[in-house]
């Protein structure tokens, strides 16, 4: 039956399940930090969920067969389940993955003795291998590695040597096995090394040796030789990263650490089809094996990384993290932008004729000064979007967890009403903790139609931007070290203008250190009271410095020294503090760097 017919038997079968609540156990091999099987569990849950309208009880094992695959765990394992679920006994069960599969299917009678078994995450062949009882139906996965050395060679046609990586796991040997197999014959005139049994450091070292001219095929690594545990993306992370050579795999969890590319099958796939598998089968509808849909996946990152041309790839690929020109994403704001400039320039040469209009023209010019403000502001939040969403995602998947944990405490007899409290507790602090974000970026975007005036401590400001700028700081790898003067130092301006400022300046500071080595980055920010009774504010970065021919230039509309840079947060950077009766000005650091300084006056020396 394909996919489609399946989709189509679906929803027919929905009428006959709504009025049931089903009781379905999701079974995964491993642990949940493994992302493949937690993908997959998601996707399948999910999809169950919106099948019954959330008219059904889903329950998750992990099993842990990675790290613990003795048979002394596995039948402990199966003794803790048997008496779990005693008094609760699955319809259904979602087995993920091989050995997920082979563990139910040899302890069904104790486990789940009327339930239904579903399977997905590996071949048909696989599943021949496990001689599974004829009830048992899945959704197969063939993972064809031919389709991903196929790729490989489109986007390296000048390639001499085929290098494929795989751990000493027996299922990264299975991986190995199904490659030798596979590959035999296809590589032509091509030179096929396979490295096996080696370290994660000699499997590093080794990857790291090779050219540019070489396709480098990652499959799984689970163990080293060493016998380390290990999840294949982040070992997969570990090889590509400093590799010499292109590197391929063939699971869409590598898309993002390293890989450029390969022939997949979708965990997100796998988990609704396999899904739609258990809807037909609770709805006591006819089902039967079938395969989930394959497709080719490519990073764009990679892509440019290595020099590889995306009109290559083969058809239908989809690319991840395709990044937008500078125009195509901003080109309304630079459009206003550039009216604005020409604007103000019409404007300064009418005031040579018209003094007598000067304030009027002044009043204008600051309601374009807060036009542009507010579309900086704008473009930093997108700059920062992925940050503050990973920031974002952490109370929130926290709120998430202690909500299932507090359900299923409550679904206990005898429910522990301290530790459920607790939860709750958590629950609050973290929803805090997330409209604290939440109210941070809202302050960041608001758009004003006047400068709002305060008094404020500038430490607080240099504080606040501090914390909006936390989450980038740690992806781009940046140690930060504020260091706040004891007084107060208290200024009268727009309180979120400044804080643009100081976001400006060390956004570009974090630029520069781009090209340093990761634990040479570091962000200094300092404040002060100068001899002249101003506050003073200081960013300095380790990076590569400013020319000296170019100090000067730093602050000139469109005057940048990135590539992809825009030239104007260093002028908008002035332009505030100018407004506000301060001075802005750049310098190189004597160890090297660059240190940014602006003062403001004090409302009260």
């Amino acid at each position: 039956m394909s996919l489609l017919a399946i989709l189509a038997a679906v929803s027919a079968g929905l009428a006959e399940i709504v009025d049931l609540v089903p009781r379905v156990l999701i079974l995964y091999p491993y642990d949940e930090r493994i992302p493949a099987t937690t993908i997959a569990g998601e996707s399948a849950r999910n999809r169950l969920l919106e099948a019954t309208a959330g008219k059904i009880e889903l329950f998750s094992e992990f099993l842990d067969l990675s790290r613990f695959p003795e048979n002394v765990h596995v039948d402990r394992m199966a003794r803790y389940l048997a008496e779990k679920y005693v008094d609760h006994r699955p319809d259904l069960v979602i087995a993920l993955g091989e050995e997920a599969t082979s563990f139910i299917a040899t302890n069904r009678k104790t486990i789940a003795p009327h339930a239904k078994i579903v399977f997905c995450g590996f071949s048909g062949a696989t599943a021949a291998s496990l001689n599974l009882p004829d009830d048992v139906v899945g959704a197969f996965s063939e993972f064809d590695i031919t389709k991903t050395f196929e790729m490989a060679i489109r986007l390296q046609p000048n390639a001499r040597q085929l290098v494929v990586l795989g751990g000493s796991a027996k299922f990264d040997q299975a991986w190995i096995a199904d490659a030798r197999q596979n590959l035999a014959g296809l590589t032509g005139n091509i030179e096929t090394t396979y490295l096996t049994g080696l370290s994660i450091d000699e499997f590093i070292e080794r990857a790291a040796g090779l050219s540019e001219d070489v396709i480098l095929l990652v499959l799984t690594v689970f163990v080293d030789s060493t016998g380390r545990n290990f999840i294949p993306q982040d070992a997969f992370e570990k090889i590509s990263v400093t590799a010499g050579a292109p590197t391929y795999g063939p699971y869409s969890t590598y898309i993002g650490h390293g890989a450029v590319g390969g022939n997949t099958v979708t965990f997100e796939s796998v988990g609704t089809t396999v899904a739609n598998l258990a809807v037909d089968a609770l709805a006591e509808k006819p089902v039967s094996n079938v395969d989930v849909p394959q497709t080719y996946v490519a990073d764009a990152r990679q892509l440019q990384r290595w020099g590889l041309a995306e009109v290559d790839l083969p058809s239908g690929t989809v690319v991840s993290f395709k990044e937008k020109s500078l125009w195509e994403e901003y080109w309304a704001e630079i459009t206003t932008i550039i009216a604005f400039v020409a604007a103000q320039s019409f404007v300064i040469a009418a005031l040579l004729f018209e003094r007598g209009r000067r304030a009027a023209v002044e009043l204008t010019a600051r309601g374009r000064l807060l036009e542009v403000i507010h579309l900086n502001q704008s473009a930093t939040a997108g700059a920062l979007s992925a940050s503050i969403a990973h920031e974002l995602n952490q109370p929130l998947g926290a709120i998430r967890n202690n909500a299932e944990a507090a359900e299923f405490m409550l679904n206990r007899d005898k429910p522990d009403l301290k530790l459920i409290k607790q939860i709750l507790v958590d629950i609050r602090d973290d929803d805090k903790r997330a409209g604290d974000i939440i109210q941070r970026l809202r302050g960041l975007l608001k758009k004003r139609s006047e400068i709002d005036w305060q008094e404020f401590d500038i430490n607080d400001v240099v504080k606040s931007a501090l914390q909006i700028l936390h989450s980038e700081a740690e992806r781009r790898g940046v140690a930060v070290d504020c260091r706040p003067t004891a007084r107060q130092l208290p200024v009268r301006a727009d309180r979120v203008h400044i804080q643009q400022v100081i976001l400006n300046i060390a956004t570009n500071a974090m630029d520069a250190m781009l090209d340093s080595a990761p634990a040479q980055r570091r962000l200094l920010l300092l404040t002060d009271l100068t001899e002249s009774s101003k506050a003073a504010v200081s960013i300095s970065d380790t990076g590569t410095g400013i020319p000296g021919d170019q100090l000067g230039r730093v602050f000139d509309t469109f005057f940048t020294t990135k590539s992809n840079g825009t030239g104007l947060g260093l002028t908008i950077a002035r332009a505030i503090v100018e407004t506000y009766g301060g001075k802005i000005w750049a310098d190189n650091l004597p160890q090297g760097g660059a240190v940014v300084s602006f003062v403001l006056p004090l409302v009260k020396v």
